[in-house]
């Protein structure tokens, strides 16, 4: 007991900050950018936030750090951007892992815009958008049939996610644009 206790007080006087509390600064910084994309494409709050936990590690990733990448998209043949290489799941034709090449952003604001772009006008995500907005399990279930991620657990672990920090709430707020328009 004494020596949890050593470790919190240690912790507050040195400013570690609990995983925990990084995800929750974390929704605190960007929840609006999210609801704000939904209103202009129709991707749930909740999943754009439940990517980034997941994808970025809250932002605290190698690749978010490095790269702006909050979603962990890769370049694909048609992308005209900025790019980052680090090891991810990509295999040379004997099987040894090789840089994967990722998307790379100026600031975190273009890795949000982007990412709501790319489920948008790709054709892979179009039968997301006859999902409703506020089934967050649905949306969770098609981005993996989509093939967004390789992980086979991954609309469990959005779902989890969305679960733990209760971020449906965000699905069901009012239009931040609409607010701002009324105040000029």
């Amino acid at each position: 007991m004494k020596i949890v206790l050593l470790f919190a007080i240690l912790s507050v006087i040195m400013g570690f900050r609990s995983s925990e509390e990084i995800t929750f600064s974390y929704i605190d910084n960007y929840k609006d950018l999210a609801v704000i994309e939904m209103y202009r494409t129709g991707v749930p709050a909740s999943i754009t936030l439940a990517q980034a936990i997941l994808e970025s590690d809250s932002g605290t990733s190698n690749l978010a750090s490095n790269s702006n990448n909050h979603f962990g998209i890769k370049c694909k043949t048609y992308w005209k951007g900025m790019s980052y290489y680090h090891k991810d799941d990509d295999k040379d034709k004997n099987g040894k892992l090789i840089e994967s090449c990722f998307r790379a952003y100026d600031a975190v604001v273009d890795s949000y815009i982007d990412h709501s772009n790319f489920l948008k006008y790709s054709s892979n995500y179009s039968q997301l958008f006859y999902l409703d907005r506020s089934d967050y399990e649905a949306w969770a279930n098609g981005l993996k049939t989509s093939g967004y991620a390789t992980d086979k657990y991954y609309a469990q672990k959005l779902i989890k996610t969305i679960k733990k920090y209760n971020l449906n709430v965000y699905d069901s707020e009012k239009d931040p644009r609409n607010w701002i328009n009324s105040t000029k």
